[in-house]
């Protein structure tokens, strides 16, 4: 059976607002003549007209260009309720604009979308295999990397490697020819998952912000030779022979090859053993599916994406998309000899000699210019070098690489009301890097849109991306459950790694406002709610404004407001922040631009945070006039209630979209032992289908528990007791919902119970405490030598009489990388003296504890 669209469309009064906005006018009087209906049942020899439409958005698309230099008015295209199957992208130029002052719409009903997929049918079981079923692919298929069943994203075939892997300069030798006879190998993919080390999660991307992919070439015997480009894009550096281990301009480590093991296998027939798993064999054209539980593939509705883009424009102006559900595209360039070579933010090295010249100009001899000219994610829908446009009440959904790119040269486009949610990379991407000083993408509006549950594939994506720009406006935007990042903005800031100034560039006067930003950084590290890097403006006066958003809710490490490499004249005021690991806002760098020893100028004025840092002026970083938070509670009602969508399209919250099924699997799963138990913690789920998580499922050797998602969301780990010891297990973790169980995580590393010493964790270091008239922020660095065990808590006396435990990841995760705490203690009396004591918890009890005092302001 066709799917039915689940099209997420804000209520009238969202369209409207958002024209009047933009400045765009309403239809005008005399224009509907001009009109153009077209409908998925429609013929393309009809003339168009209402009550005959035609088929096919290119019959549309003619029909426009022949009436637009006669319409007296804004010619609209409706597009009726259904699916329009796409057999090749939109293409807009010049001659789809608006004229004489007019604008050219593409309106959408409820229930329209446009879909790149192609539906699979044809099941049958797979003989030998109990549960699993085949298809053939479909008609005018030749790749993908992604399938739905029922509008559910479901997982590629993905396992452990079966054989342990030594690096060589061209790909690896195996400890075993196991994988010499698997099939169709150079569609194989190795990934390499990064974040912060902890327990036992190994980190292997180029960064913990970031996770590469790289193909295999071939398979003979013990010898896997990886993929080129891909490998010496992810494996070489060029490197200053006078700073050991600092690559020229770039980020992450220099060298992929000094003995790093793949995360995991993705793509291969020989791990598809999971219900909720595919495959596709490109040689036998078949694709494979096991079935999950109460799945009926007669009657399912299964697709596949097949385009990699629905709408591509450039040099457009003057036409608006409203009320469209795009759906159902993809991107293969990750599953060619390019890869996935991962810089930051969905951008790679790409190109034969990529990591030899690209984001090098200046720097070496042939780098190329202008600076930083890695690829950018290209966008399922994408626009270039053009004006005028609207994106607005509209789904960007089950796609597979950015949702919505407006590329360089983009100018006075408004982006409102829209839902972006299960989307592989980037959500909405704005600008680019490649043109610092040349480029003029300006005035674009994205404005109360609602971004969660991406991305799903590459996952070190952020929810909105903003290169060199101008007069931007990104606000009251709501952004949660995401991988990485919710809002990134600027570039060009790495050469301050190597003491040389930030590129010169073009950005001024963007904004950041009024964004909701919760549960973020869900997958990977080093990120931040909102993260900044490079030059924004020629001073604080047209530098970027950060002001009025509400951040919390931060998984992976980092900062709610980053100042990163060469952030330079910006504003973070009035903001919310609070549950951020491990600053709120962070951190001063050094300004390169002179030869003074200054930071980059920076103003951090009357935001409400738990950091507590006391007014001053660090060498240009000036902090004033801002608010220790006691408690969330305690945020002033004005800002909370501003941030995020504005009245009018707050009913988008309450849509859903795509199918209802059990939610992503968890990521990262780290384990340790301890006397007949095993502590636990992962990365959670951030893709719940249409139904919250319950709780977690925790498998170690045959032993299955059930923790309330709640209770891990507050503790950050679980336990499974009663195991026997000296008996090594993996473990594994599925996330619940009322539709069911997640696909299980892939394995923690085996860990093994048995008795503890009972040796203790020494005191944390560097505390100090910071206070208010009714609280204190405490800053503590975790111990240098943690015991028996890692940490699993800390425990804070405070000499009033109260014990206050500290839980979350941010206790977890930040003893091996020593990034420092922070926590507010509140109810506390004015003027009045203080002592606490914080201690380690491991898995052997409290350590031993160090001691602050502080009296509260009077």
């Amino acid at each position: 059976m066709k799917r039915s669209v689940q099209l997420a469309v804000g209520v009238a009064a969202a369209v409207v607002s958002a024209v009047a906005l933009s400045g765009v006018p309403a239809d005008a009087a005399g224009g509907h003549g001009a009109d153009v209906y077209v409908s998925p049942t429609g013929n393309d020899r009809l003339p168009g007209t209402s009550g005959q439409p035609v088929r096919t958005l290119q019959r549309a698309q003619a029909l426009v260009r022949e009436r637009t230099s006669h319409a007296t008015g804004d010619i609209t295209v409706h597009l009726a309720p259904g699916v329009f199957d796409l057999s090749q992208p939109l293409r807009l130029t010049a001659q789809d604009s608006g004229a004489n002052g007019h604008r050219v719409i593409w309106q959408g009903s409820t229930g329209t979308a446009l879909s790149g997929g192609k539906q699979v049918t044809g099941w049958r079981p797979v003989p030998g295999r109990p549960g699993l079923y085949a298809a053939p692919e479909p008609k005018g298929m030749d790749n993908t990397r992604q399938l739905y069943v029922n509008g559910v994203r479901e997982q590629r075939a993905q396992g452990p490697l079966p054989v342990t892997l030594k690096a060589t300069a061209t790909g690896y030798t195996a400890s075993a020819p196991t994988m010499a006879n698997w099939r169709n190998p150079s569609d194989i993919e190795f990934v390499y998952t990064a974040g912060e080390a902890l327990w036992n999660i190994q980190r292997d991307g180029l960064g913990q912000w970031t996770e590469p992919r790289c193909p295999i070439g071939s398979v003979s015997g013990t010898t896997v030779t990886m993929a080129q480009p891909c490998w010496d894009n992810s494996t070489k550096r060029v490197v200053f022979p006078d700073i050991p281990g600092r690559s020229v301009n770039m980020v992450g480590p220099y060298d992929l090859t000094n003995g790093r093991q793949p995360t995991f296998v993705e793509n291969a027939f020989e791990v598809l053993d999971t219900p909720g798993e595919w495959y596709l064999d490109r040689s036998a054209r078949t694709v494979y599916y096991l079935p999950r539980p109460g799945e009926d593939l007669s009657s399912a509705d299964v697709e596949v994406p097949v385009l990699q883009q629905l709408i591509d424009a450039s040099d457009l102006h003057n036409v608006s998309f409203r009320g469209i559900q795009y759906e159902y595209a993809t991107w293969l360039t990750p599953s060619s000899p390019e890869g996935f070579s991962e810089i930051q933010a969905g951008y790679t090295n790409t190109g034969p000699d990529g990591w030899a010249v690209q984001g090098l100009c200046q720097f070496v001899p042939n780098g190329k210019c202008p600076y930083a000219s890695w690829t950018p994610e290209p966008g399922n829908i994408s626009v270039a070098d053009s004006t005028g446009l609207e994106f607005t009440d509209s789904v960007f959904a089950h796609l597979g690489a950015a949702g919505l790119r407006l590329a360089g040269n983009t100018q006075n486009t408004l982006v409102r009301g829209n839902i972006f949610t299960d989307i592989s990379g980037n959500g909405i991407e704005v600008g680019g890097v490649d043109q610092p000083t040349t480029g003029s993408t300006h005035d674009v509006q994205v404005l109360d849109n609602h971004l969660y549950g991406l991305p799903r594939e590459f996952h070190g994506g952020v929810a909105i991306l903003n290169g060199y720009s101008q007069h931007d406006v990104i606000s009251h935007n709501q952004i949660d459950n995401v991988a990485y990042s919710a809002i990134s903005m600027g570039w060009g800031g790495w050469p301050d790694k190597i003491k040389v100034a930030a590129t010169p560039n073009n950005s001024h006067d963007n904004v950041v406002s009024d964004n909701l930003i919760h549960d973020y950084m869900l997958s990977l590290d080093d990120g931040g709610g909102i993260y900044t890097q490079g030059i924004t403006g020629s001073s604080l006066a047209t530098g970027e404004k950060v002001t009025g958003n509400v951040i919390y809710g931060q998984l992976g490490l980092g900062k709610g407001i980053y100042t990163d490499n060469g952030n330079t004249y910006e504003n973070v005021v009035g903001n919310v922040v609070y549950g951020t690991p491990y600053a709120n806002v962070g951190t001063a760098h050094v300004d390169y631009r002179d030869n003074l020893g200054n930071n980059d100028p920076t103003l951090i004025q009357g935001n409400y945070w738990e950091q507590g840092d006391k007014d001053g002026d660090n060498k240009g970083v000036i902090t004033q006039g801002n608010h220790l938070l006691d408690n969330p509670a305690a945020a002033p009602k004005s800002i909370v209630d501003n941030a995020g969508l504005e009245p009018a399209y707050r009913g988008l919250l309450a849509k859903k979209v795509g199918g209802a099924g059990p939610p992503e699997q968890p990521t990262r799963v780290g384990a340790f032992a301890a006397d007949g138990k095993v502590y636990v913690t992962w990365n959670p789920s951030y893709a719940f289908n249409n139904a919250p998580l319950d709780s977690y499922l925790i498998t170690a050797g045959t032993k299955t528990v059930s923790v309330p998602a709640a209770q891990f969301a507050k503790q950050g780990y679980a336990v499974v007791d009663g195991l026997i010891n000296g008996q090594s297990s993996v473990v594994t973790v599925r996330a619940h919902n009322r539709f069911g169980a997640s696909t299980p995580s892939l394995p923690s590393a085996p860990v093994t119970p048995g008795p503890l010493a009972g040796q203790v964790s020494d005191a944390p270091t560097g505390a100090k405490a910071i206070p208010s008239a009714s609280a204190a922020s405490l800053r503590w660095t975790p111990p240098a030598k943690m015991g028996d065990t890692p940490i699993i808590a800390y425990v804070i006396t405070v000499s009033d009489g109260r014990t206050v435990t500290v839980n979350g990841r941010d206790a977890l995760v930040s003893q091996p990388t020593a990034k420092g705490m922070t926590r507010v203690v509140d109810g506390l009396k004015p003027a009045t003296a203080y002592t606490f004591t914080i201690a380690a918890v491991t898995a052997d009890g409290p350590g031993a504890a160090v001691t602050v005092q502080t009296t509260t302001l009077g």
